[in-house]
């Protein structure tokens, strides 16, 4: 049986296809060194788009 690698913090699943993007030479490295970036992320997209539902 397959080992559990992740575990979401949510009670709804993540999306199967990931949000990408491209960004400048040496961000993805920076990035990877904020703590809870992934998450972060998410919230700071969660609210940009709760931003534009209020428009």
């Amino acid at each position: 049986m397959a080992r559990i690698k992740f575990k979401p913090n949510n009670k709804v699943a993540y999306d199967k296809a990931p949000v990408q993007f491209k960004v400048l030479p040496g961000v993805r490295e920076k990035l990877k060194t904020v703590p809870d970036w992934q998450e972060r992320l998410r919230d700071f997209v969660d609210s940009l788009i709760e931003d534009i539902d209020k428009r």
